[in-house]
């Protein structure tokens, strides 16, 4: 039962138009135009060296947040959450097959972003166990934040949110520009954000080689607990 529903929520979220336009389409845009075209000053080395790891970042936001989110969000208003909840599928194995989707998507959306960074001459080093590690704290905060605002929003509400939080996260999550640029004490604070820990933490692995990013692991770790524990808290299905 739950590996037909991630079937079906798989389908659901790749024929959905605004779904493909936040998972593949934006980051795709970004990664090609920053890698060639001198925008922002991305440091020592290849822009799309820089750019990769944040947008794999931004990938995984945009599915595993605000698809999620989205989606979660209109399937409550209409009463398809409630009627789910009522089959024999329990509600633990609905939130599985709505984790499976999200991966089966995360999947297809790295691999497609990585042919086309290393097309664009990137050259990614480290430990891959470190990367997958980081991709799933990242999938894990980020879907439990998204459940949460589904959870207890309107579904309008939560249109409005979850896009306004990805464009905020877009500029100010270290993706696209370096939180560098920022003012020391802002700089701190974004560095707290997942999406921050996620982009940054990639970078170090992939880009500067970094065996085990362990200060951004720990921030993951605890914006998944807290996202996720929230989420079970106060899920609403009605």
């Amino acid at each position: 039962m739950i590996a037909a529903q991630a079937a079906l929520e798989t389908k659901m979220l790749l024929r959905n138009g605004e779904q493909l336009l936040l998972t593949v389409v934006i980051p795709t845009l970004l990664l090609v135009l920053f890698s060639a075209v001198d925008i922002v000053d991305t440091g020592k080395g290849k822009a799309v060296d820089f750019l990769a790891p944040g947008v794999l970042a931004l990938a995984v936001m945009s599915t595993a947040f605000t698809g999620q989110a989205i989606a979660t969000g209109f399937e409550r208003r209409y009463g398809v959450l409630k009627r789910l909840a009522a089959s024999p599928l329990p509600r633990r194995g609905l939130m599985t097959a709505k984790t499976l989707s999200v991966l089966v998507t995360e999947v297809l959306q790295i691999a497609l972003l990585t042919a086309i960074a290393f097309a664009l001459g990137w050259s990614p080093h480290g430990n891959p166990f470190a990367v997958l590690l980081l991709l799933l704290l990242g999938t894990a905060a980020f879907s439990g934040l998204g459940l949460l605002m589904a959870g207890t929003l309107k579904a309008e509400a939560t249109l409005a949110a979850a896009n306004l939080v990805f464009l905020l996260l877009l500029v100010g999550g270290g993706v696209i520009v370096p939180l560098d640029k920022f003012p020391g004490a802002v700089e701190s604070t974004l560095g707290l954000l997942p999406i921050s820990a996620l982009s940054d933490g990639l970078r170090d692995v992939l880009q500067d080689g970094a065996a085990m990013p362990w200060a951004d692991l720990g921030i993951l770790a605890v914006w998944s607990v807290l996202g996720l524990g929230a989420a079970a808290r106060f899920f609403r299905w009605e």
